[in-house]
Parts: structure tokens; sequence; C-alpha cells
């Protein structure tokens, strides 16, 4: 064929007298050499980020799906939450009023010593208001046996009023032999435990603006 035989026939040193056939066939190929790294560059990085934007796109969906099923029960949810909150406000209203709190204290440390327990600090800190309710410390240091423990224990659980101790940094030793060389069993409870009261409307409406004031 005419076109090989002018392919063969070449002369690389005189480009401009080749035949325009042979031209247009090597611009042809040049254009397409062009096209093809073109693709390979910017095509494929285009291929990759749509890849990307495929797999955000199927995660955003599936977000929508689950929020738009939360903005359809909000509303329950909502009562649900507000039926929660009135049972946490029913069950701390069993526990002690601030009227109550000192007398609490005093029968606290009289079941200690009825239980035989000696109490060589019982000493309540200042209190500290929560959404609800108040926590109080009390620092103590009480020596007794394992049993005089357990029955003081379960005389505070007898109280008339709903008592709730929570044990913080608190420890039970050995109490050290004394001059005889003997501690009897004793043991030796130090540390902090914590007791708690309901506030009462006006108490938890503070609470909650002095929170919200703080957040500011």
């Amino acid at each position: 064929m005419k076109f090989l035989d002018d392919i063969r026939n070449l002369d690389r040193n005189n480009v401009g007298g080749w035949p325009q056939s042979v031209k247009m066939f090597f611009t042809v190929l040049l254009c397409a050499f062009v096209l093809l790294i073109g693709w390979y560059f910017f095509v494929g990085d285009q291929q990759d980020s749509l890849q990307t934007l495929a797999g955000k796109e199927d995660q955003l969906k599936q977000e929508f799906a689950t929020k738009q099923a939360k903005s359809v029960n909000l509303e329950a949810l909502q009562q649900q939450l507000d039926e929660m909150q009135d049972m946490l406000r029913q069950l701390l209203r069993q526990l002690p009023s601030k009227t109550e709190m000192p007398e609490l204290l005093i029968d606290i440390s009289q079941t200690a010593q009825s239980a035989g327990l000696e109490s060589d600090l019982f000493q309540p800190g200042p209190e500290t208001p929560k959404d609800f309710y108040a926590e109080r410390p009390i620092t103590l240091r009480m020596s007794g046996t394992y049993h005089q423990f357990g029955t003081f224990i379960s005389g505070v659980a007898s109280l008339p009023r709903v008592v709730i101790l929570t044990l913080h940094d608190v420890s039970l030793t050995p109490k050290a032999p004394g001059k005889g060389g003997a501690s009897g069993g004793q043991l030796v409870l130090q540390g902090t435990v914590k007791t708690y009261r309901y506030l009462d409307d006006e108490e938890s409406a503070a609470a909650s603006n002095k929170k919200a004031g703080g957040a500011k």
C-alpha cells in the first residue's frame, strides 16, 4: 500500500517533505497520546473523587434517615424524658428536706454510737446543690468491730427517712494494737461519705439559674 510505503521511506531529516497523509497520521497519533495522558492524570483523579463522593453520599443518606426517624419520634421521646424527670423528682422527694437535714445528721451520729462505734471524727461539710438535689460531705473516723459496722449500716437503713450514703476515699483498716498488744478485732473506718437531700422548687430553680449563668 502506498501509505505504508510512504512511512517506510520517510526521511527523518526532512519532516517538512513528508507526504500529507503521513503528517495527518502522526498528528492524530500525537493527539491520541495527549488525550490518553490527560485522561490518566485528570480523569483518573476525578474518578477517585467521584467514588469518594459517592461513598460520602451513602453516609449522608444514612445520617439523614437516622435523624429523620428521630425527628418523627421526637415528641414521644420528649414525653418519655419528661416522665422520667418527674419520676426522678418523686424519688428525690423521698430524701430528707432542708429542714430535716440537721436532724438527719444527728440521727446518723447517734446510730453510730448506738452500734457501739467510737467516733473520733464526725464533721459535716458545706453542701453542694445539683439540679434536683444537694449533696453534703461528712468527714469521719470511726472504730469498731466488723459486726458493729454492720449494725450501724442496718440502723441507718432503718431511719424513718430514706438515707443515701456514698463512700468517697474511704478506707477500712485494722486498728493499731493498744498497750496490751492486741486490737481485739477492731477496725478503723476513715474518709468521706456523702449524704443527699432534695431541693424544693425554689432551690432547684436557683441551682439551674446558677448553672446556666456559669455556662455563659
